[in-house]
């Protein structure tokens, strides 16, 4: 059974392009699980009570949606779940056009000990009932190794928080996008390649993000380079522990082929897969 929600949508959810940001769209996927959570029987809406950790998120970006005053549509379910972690799916709809596909993996945390938990058997029984869409996203490979890359001061904000009192997970795209920009403003400088769009991306949270005034590091690397698109792997990380806090992997598609300047800058931070 698939639940729907409405989502509206924000003039400042757009990026420099004209379209939705892809990073919005994690606002959207959250906003749909919380009223699916809340809308469902009680015992799911205890969940956001005591405590549920999302542990990755995927994302497919199928076509660009501009500015509009109608909602987005999505439908979402459960696809699957074991004994301490289920996966929510997503079609999101502009108007009667398919424009993402998403999933998110999550897991019961007591807030009260501070560790993660099994699912209680009447939890499970309502995630069965909850089930829908049953064609989750395959997952980008990993790079195997990613020690360098290129490297960004991630400054977390205040207002970065959730109501657990960490990094919302929402907030790690953000993160991630800020590194990519500061990256490829480096990598596309007079290349002739400006415009692109984000097509895949994946995360896997590792561990909760906390507020501190002394920045963390976004280290993004290239992992694959193709004629007009690039896959880049990037981690959130403590650089003086090497504790990983996330990692991602994002598909860039340009509109034209890449240019021979823009494939050696991309070379400089190219790892094997």
């Amino acid at each position: 059974m698939t639940h729907t929600y409405l989502c509206p949508i924000r003039w400042g959810d757009m990026d420099a392009q004209g379209h939705i940001n892809n990073a919005a769209y994690l606002d959207y996927l959250q906003e749909a699980r919380v009223d699916f959570l809340l809308s469902g029987p009680a015992i799911l809406h205890q969940l956001l009570d005591t405590g549920v950790l999302v542990t990755s998120h995927q994302v497919e970006y199928l076509r660009p949606i501009k500015f509009a005053e109608q909602q987005i549509r999505i439908e979402l379910g459960v696809d699957s779940f074991g004994a301490s972690r289920f996966y929510i799916s997503y079609e999101l709809f502009d108007g009667e056009h398919l424009v993402a596909r998403a999933r998110t993996g999550a897991v019961p945390f007591d807030l009260a000990t501070g560790s993660l938990r099994r699912l209680l058997p009447e939890e499970r029984s309502a995630l069965e009932a909850a089930r829908g869409l049953t064609e989750p996203l395959p997952p980008l490979p990993r790079p195997a190794h990613q020690q360098e890359g290129h490297r960004y001061a991630l400054r977390v904000r205040w207002s970065d928080l959730d109501s657990y009192g960490h990094v919302n997970n929402v907030k790690f795209y953000d993160y991630i996008q800020e590194a990519r920009i500061a990256m490829l403003s480096q990598v596309m400088e007079r290349s002739g390649q400006v415009v692109w769009v984000i097509v895949r991306q994946d995360l896997e949270y590792r561990q909760p993000l906390d507020f501190r005034t002394e920045p963390y590091e976004v280290r993004t690397a290239v992992v694959k380079i193709g004629t007009r698109s690039f896959t880049l792997a990037a981690k959130i990380l403590d650089s003086d522990t090497d504790t990983i806090f996330a990692t991602a992997r994002s598909v860039v598609v340009g509109e034209e082929p890449l240019t021979a300047e823009a494939r050696t800058r991309l070379e400089r931070w190219l790892v094997h897969s």
